[in-house]
C-alpha cells in the first residue's frame, strides 16, 4: 500500500488519507507536541509550509503525547494552542501513538525509514520529521533536534518541488 493512502484521522476526526488530505503535494510529516522543548519548531515548520506551499508542499503535524506526557490536550486545545500560538495553518491528524504496540499504521511504515546516518527504528521523540515525495516514497528522514529551516531540510524539500 502506499503510504499516502494509508487511512489516517483529522484533529476534528474525519477519517482521510495523507492524498486525500493534500493531494499530491510533498509532505514533512512531524510528530509534534506542545509542551516539549523542541515546541518552537512550529516556528520553522509554518514558515516551510508557507514558503513552499504554493509550489505543491504541506507540513502535516502529528499529535503524539509517548513521549513525556508533553502533547496533554485533547483535540481542541491541540488546536487552539497551535493556532494562536504559533499560527498553524497546515493539516494536523489527531493524537497519534508513533511507537510501541499501538503505533499507527503510518508510522509502522515510516519507521523503517533509515536517517541521514542510516539508523531506523522507533521515533526518538517529539518532532521527527518525514518527507514524503509525490509518489508516496519516504524521501528522507530529520531527527527531532534538526529544524525544519536546516539547509538539509530546505534542500530536500527544494528537490522534490
Amino acid at each position: 500500500m502506499n503510504i499516502r493512502d494509508i487511512p489516517v484521522r483529522t484533529l476534528s476526526g474525519d477519517e482521510s488519507t495523507l492524498a486525500g488530505l493534500v493531494g499530491d503535494r510533498v509532505v514533512l510529516l512531524v510528530n509534534v507536541a506542545s509542551k516539549c522543548g523542541l515546541t518552537p519548531q512550529y516556528t520553522g515548520l509554518v514558515e516551510l509550509h508557507k514558503n513552499y506551499g504554493d509550489r505543491g508542499f504541506s507540513v502535516v503535524g502529528v499529535p503524539c503525547n509517548q513521549f513525556m506526557g508533553q502533547e496533554p490536550g485533547n483535540a481542541e486545545e491541540i488546536q487552539q494552542f497551535c493556532s494562536t500560538t504559533y499560527g498553524v495553518d497546515f493539516p494536523l491528524l489527531e493524537k497519534t501513538d508513533v511507537n510501541g504496540d499501538d503505533r499507527h499504521p503510518l508510522y509502522r511504515e515510516l519507521a523503517g525509514t533509515p536517517d541521514a546516518e542510516g539508523a531506523a527504528g522507533d521515533i526518538q521523540w517529539n518532532f521527527e520529521k518525514f518527507l514524503i515525495a509525490r509518489d508516496g516514497a519516504v524521501a528522507a528522514r530529520f531527527r527531532p533536534t534538526t529544524a525544519p529551516d536546516a539547509p538539509e531540510v530546505v534542500s530536500a524539500v527544494e528537490g522534490l518541488l
